[in-house]
């Protein structure tokens, strides 16, 4: 039975907690279950103690807000952990892409069969001559971008079915894949008119993100500490809190 200064969690709490708390096994989910009640008990019974009324979370957060404090990180602060994390800080690759797709379903073998012999005719025509990709897709594609003439535009990582980025990724700009690209869509005739590398991004862009980082950063730590201080005030009975005390949401 877990008690904080008598106070009992029962174990149906912790069970119902435990959905908040994914983890590779039960137990784990049951101990950071348990270890999240037992830190907003502790919260609670000093927001209680210090006048700190309303909901639970309200009182919470009006009892952080009086006992800590954080500094905002200076711009020499923010410029060393820049230039020590600069590979943190790219902007994503991107693929200008243009295509156009003969649909087929994926269960039907007769129809991907038909597809693919369509597409394969396509692409040879486009091979031929690449700029025929804008006119047949605005005939012949069953995707919306037919309408601009199969132009996608920019298409980051994990925006299409891996088939398609796996093609993209093997063109050199101006390249047409050398076969139709098959997805559960159908058949892609694929042509990648740019591909645009992630690039550095400068200090100025990012040092908001910087400051908010740090300041997270030291307000976690300050937390930890905090729990752990009324941790040591407290008498708590059938739980020992660990070193990630402070990780999760303090009141659910």
């Amino acid at each position: 039975m877990i008690r904080v200064d008598g106070v009992e969690i029962p174990d149906r709490a912790i069970a119902a907690e435990m959905q908040h708390h994914p983890a590779p096994t039960r137990e784990a989910a049951w101990h950071a279950a348990a270890q999240a009640l037992v830190v907003r008990q502790l919260l609670l019974a000093e927001a209680e103690r210090r006048g700190f009324g309303g909901a639970e979370e309200e009182a919470v957060s009006r009892l952080l807000a009086a006992e800590i404090a954080v500094p905002e990180a200076d711009e020499a602060t923010c410029r060393r952990w820049y230039e020590a994390n600069r590979g943190r800080f790219r902007s994503q690759e991107a693929w200008h892409a243009q295509h156009l797709l003969i649909a087929a379903d994926p269960e039907d073998a007769e129809a991907r069969r038909s597809a693919e012999a369509e597409a394969r005719a396509l692409l040879a025509e486009v091979q031929a001559d690449p700029d025929r990709l804008g006119p047949l897709a605005r005939e012949r594609s069953a995707c919306p971008s037919r309408e601009q003439g199969g132009d996608l535009g920019l298409v980051e990582p994990g925006t299409t079915v891996p088939e398609f980025e796996a093609a993209l990724r093997a063109l050199a700009p101006g390249g047409i894949h050398p076969t139709p690209v098959a997805t559960r869509f159908g058949f892609h005739v694929l042509r990648l008119l740019r591909h645009e590398p992630g690039r550095e991004l400068p200090y100025e862009t990012v040092a908001p993100r910087i400051a908010a980082w740090l300041r997270e950063a030291s307000w976690r730590r300050a937390v930890h500490q905090y729990i752990a201080l009324l941790a040591r005030r407290a008498r708590i009975e059938g739980f020992s809190l660990d070193h990630s005390a402070a990780d999760g949401p303090l009141v659910q």
